[in-house]
């Protein structure tokens, strides 16, 4: 045991605020805290008591601040968020140690949950996830509504209940921490976890309520992908990620993901806190909608796949999480949607269905098809087989006859040759896509292993291109519509309704299906000039990559 678990293991059966309460076990600690269960002789009942560590009691300008931090949270009432009794700071072997007492939440830590769920299935069902972040933002819209921002979203600051309720815990402790208390900046200490940290926090940026819907976004990403979207070395490496790096989709990691679960969680990771969403009630929004529009699937973890999408900070490599599994991933059992309770292990002699992709042992690539390669035993015929077209030879002493009657058959073979070179012409204007650009593979005529077709109900409005939204700050200039995860064909029909150009070019991957696109430049949202809009595409061939 180390010396700091040795300390906080003296504080049990001591008692604060005169005796009122008294710490009993040791619930859980972490860099900035530690929590014990206590009992409060005053109204006979269980709390918690969340004591700080006693460095961060030496000043008195931070327990000040602390002080009035936990008396805004005590105002927070919501099902969703942990109620604060009381607040305070007493004398624990000769230091100051302030303290809050909470709720006693009889349950488990989200990121506990998350464990067993990834142990389970790999990674927690979707519904659930989408389900327990509706939860925590409907807790942040609360806070939010009184200017209070979280500032340290989190797993580990997340409990659910014995009966599956989630409790959001730690509201203003963060905010208490940057207070600039001197001592705090000198040690070095980060405000917040780095790996969920906005790009606003990561650069020492003022913060608002959007700051806590990135983090959320992060969360999100872990629970549908049983991994963080950034990993590094170094708290500095991982603040750098989430400044320059852009993250992998989820379903990228997870292939049971809808795209709409991609969506959201790249508009709630976009590093401008003006393209994420408004507010925690609209993304809450989102989570129950896109919750309701499709029918959740055991996750389908690739095995192996890497989470960044750069090369990071010089040597730093951005691993996936380590979540301590024995090597050939997850051990799956049966998913049943819609339980949100902690999943219940299969009995040891049933054999654990496997669902979707293969979880051990990685794909079966199939091998390189030549297309201009022959059977054995086949030849090359010749392009044309005059044989039967061909005279006898002239008789002997009749001059030029054989040649004129050779020259219906050299006439004929030229205009075999040039209707064959019209038929090249015509294959080639046909073999090219809805766009103008000659099409450079021919993948659509070979079957591919574990191709994705394409999902045509996923419609573009044609409304979107021809009556486009106006931009804020120039009414010369429009927004460029969100294209992305629709089906390219009616993409097309609205680009070509108002006349603007395009370009675009396939992605090998069958996570989104074929002709969905991916991704767009400019990006939606951006101010452009409807006069000269020119919208570049990545688009899914759907096969694998």
């Amino acid at each position: 045991m180390s010396s700091q678990d040795g300390a906080q293991g003296r504080y049990a059966g001591r008692s604060l605020a005169g005796g009122r309460y008294q710490l009993r076990d040791l619930l859980g600690e972490g860099g900035m805290a530690s929590v014990h269960l206590a009992y409060d002789s005053v109204l006979d009942r269980q709390v918690a008591i969340k004591t700080l560590h006693s460095e961060l009691g030496r000043e008195q300008s931070f327990r000040e601040r602390f002080r009035r931090e936990a008396q805004s949270v005590a105002k927070l009432t919501h099902t969703n968020i942990v109620s604060v009794f009381d607040t305070g700071e007493d004398e624990l072997d000769g230091a100051t140690m302030p303290y809050i007492v909470m709720e006693y939440v009889e349950g488990k830590p989200l990121g506990s949950v998350l464990d067993a769920s990834v142990a389970q299935y790999g990674a927690m069902p979707s519904d659930q996830a989408l389900k327990i972040t509706a939860d925590v933002l409907a807790a942040l819209e609360i806070s939010h509504e009184m200017g209070l921002v979280h500032r340290d979203i989190k797993p580990g600051n997340v409990m659910m209940t014995k009966r599956n309720v989630v409790k959001v815990m730690d509201f203003g402790i963060a905010r208490a921490m940057q207070s600039g208390v001197t001592s705090m900046t000198q040690t070095g200490m980060v405000v917040g976890t780095p790996q969920y940290l906005s790009p606003e926090q990561a650069l020492g940026r003022g913060v608002d309520a959007r700051s806590d819907l990135y983090s959320v976004g992060i969360m999100l990403f872990q629970l549908v992908t049983g991994r963080l979207p950034f990993e590094a070395d170094s708290p500095l490496a991982i603040a750098y990620a989430h400044v320059q790096e852009e993250p992998v989709a989820p379903s990228s990691i997870n292939r049971s993901l809808p795209p709409a679960i991609d969506a959201i969680v790249a508009r709630a990771l976009k590093k401008n806190p003006n393209e994420r969403f408004p507010t925690a009630d609209s993304m809450r929004d989102e989570c129950l909608r896109v919750a309701q529009s499709f029918q959740a699937a055991a996750p389908s973890i690739v095995p192996g796949a890497q989470t960044a999408s750069g090369a990071g900070v010089g040597s730093a490599v951005f691993p996936p999480v380590d979540t301590s599994l024995p090597q050939g991933g997850p051990v799956q059992t049966p998913y049943q949607p819609g339980s949100y309770g902690p999943p219940t292990p299969a009995p040891a002699s049933a054999p654990t269905p496997g669902y979707g992709y293969p979880q051990q042992g990685g794909y079966q690539t199939p091998p390189p098809v030549n297309a201009y390669a022959q059977p054995q035993g086949a030849h090359t015929p010749p392009p044309y087989n005059l044989a039967t077209q061909q005279s006898a030879p002239a008789p002997t002493g009749q001059g030029g006859s054989g040649k004129r009657r050779n020259m219906p058959v050299v006439v004929g073979a030229i205009v075999v040759a040039l209707l064959a070179v019209g038929g090249v012409i015509t294959a080639i204007s046909l073999n090219k896509d809805d766009g103008g650009n000659e099409a450079t593979d021919d993948k659509s005529k070979q079957p591919v292993a574990g191709h994705k077709g394409p999902d045509r109900t996923k419609t573009m409005e044609s409304t979107k291109c021809t009556e486009p939204e106006t931009a804020y700050n120039d009414e010369n200039k429009i927004k460029a519509p969100d294209f992305t995860f629709k089906d390219w064909k009616s993409v097309l029909t609205c680009l070509q309704a108002a006349g603007w150009s395009y370009d675009k070019r396939k992605v090998d991957e069958n996570a989104y299906g074929e002709d969905t696109v991916m991704r767009q430049t400019p990006k939606e949202g951006s101010e452009i000039d409807p006069k000269h809009v020119e919208i570049q595409f990545d688009i899914s061939s759907g096969d694998p990559a």
